[in-house]
């Protein structure tokens, strides 16, 4: 049996902005992990996952050695079980059956997702679990492509923060490739190699960021689940990209972000509380121009009790529910903030940070 895992993530800032190429994010990986367990099987494939009820989804190949799904919709993990497989007849490796099962600390007990995107880990463990079946060989940097362009042929706009997040842990600078581009050109190429290897990744990086070293991240979440992709698209909606109000808004995320990078690598603790609450303030200008509730009541409640408090708070992600983050430094009150939450109904997780990964244990990997 081979286990792969992979961790959740938060958003720190940069959230909306970041789905254009280039744009800079802050986020980190959260020590909740999904984990994917690969046994070899013999004339089907079956995934078991509590997501697609008691009965397993079930594909096998066609003639031409392409995976067909039985009764199922295509999804995330069909789809990085797809063009992984896909990678694997281009390398000339046999083709062969196995199962998956796919267990989840990334939702509560009852199956509400916290935003802590399981979504993209489940992608970036399935392909790390079949990688190291066919022993694929491949880096860290070619299992987030891997995961980022399966990920896109379902959710084109999808930035793949997450999947960078879920892919190299521990605290990251993220900018995004050009999905646009990069699909285009995984329908025009011959081999997923080539796709690997597109102009499309110019704009992607990631960069790892030191662990703040007197700040304290504590997490809320409101009870309400969120629809990423329903709140990014209403925001593009109501805020074209030839827009004068969209370039403005880009503009200040990116000043934001890239100070707090300046202050998080400069240990710079007051600095990073003031670029934290200047990212909420963004949000809120970003949800009042486009008429779409990103800091509900809940993440308002969330946000004022730890600011009243002396920490620097914010939705985190998309907003409309999930997750706020707060940073407590040391002349913050944790226990009456935590106390005040759970007044307030919002529910403190548990969560550390998960421990960076990069290519080899280092720091950079770029497009």
């Amino acid at each position: 049996m081979i286990e792969t895992k992979a961790p959740g993530k938060l958003y720190i800032a940069g959230e909306y902005a970041v789905v254009e190429p280039g744009e800079p994010s802050v986020i980190v990986a959260v020590d909740r992990v999904l984990t994917v367990k690969l046994t070899p099987s013999d004339d089907v494939g079956r995934v078991f996952s509590s997501e697609y009820g008691r009965m397993p989804v079930v594909w096998r190949r066609d003639d031409d050695d392409s995976i067909q799904l039985e009764h199922r919709p295509f999804d995330y993990v069909m789809a990085a079980i797809a063009l992984t497989e896909r990678l694997r007849s281009e390398r000339g490796h046999e083709p062969l059956y196995f199962d998956l099962h796919i267990e989840s600390e990334l939702d509560d007990s009852s199956g509400r997702k916290f935003g802590l995107g399981s979504s993209a880990a489940v992608v970036v463990a399935t392909i790390a679990a079949i990688n190291e079946f066919y022993g694929l060989g491949l880096t860290p940097t070619d299992r987030f492509k891997l995961a980022l362009l399966s990920t896109a042929r379902v959710s084109p706009r999808s930035s793949g923060g997450d999947l960078a997040a879920s892919t190299f842990g521990g605290w990251i600078r993220y900018t995004s490739p050009d999905r646009d581009r990069l699909l285009q050109d995984l329908e025009r190429n011959d081999t997923v190699c080539e796709s690997l290897d597109s102009s499309g990744w110019a704009t992607f990086s990631v960069t790892q960021l030191p662990e703040p070293e007197t700040l304290e991240l504590l997490v809320g979440w409101t009870g309400s689940p969120a629809s990423t992709e329903r709140l990014v698209n209403g925001v593009e909606k109501q805020t074209p990209a030839s827009s004068t109000s969209h370039e403005n808004f880009l503009e200040e995320s990116r000043g934001i972000v890239d100070a707090l990078v300046s202050a998080m690598q400069e240990h710079n603790e007051s600095r990073t509380l003031e670029l934290v609450r200047a990212a909420r303030l963004l949000l809120q200008r970003l949800g009042t121009n486009t008429g779409i509730q990103i800091e509900t009541e809940k993440l308002r409640a969330l946000c004022e009790i730890a600011e009243s408090h002396g920490a620097a708070a914010k939705p985190s992600g998309a907003g409309g529910g999930d997750c706020g983050i707060v940073f407590a430094g040391p002349d913050s009150d944790n226990d009456a903030i935590l106390s005040e939450w759970d007044a307030a109904g919002i529910r403190r997780l548990r969560l550390g940070v998960y421990p960076a990964v990069g290519e080899s244990g280092g720091a950079v990997a770029n497009g």
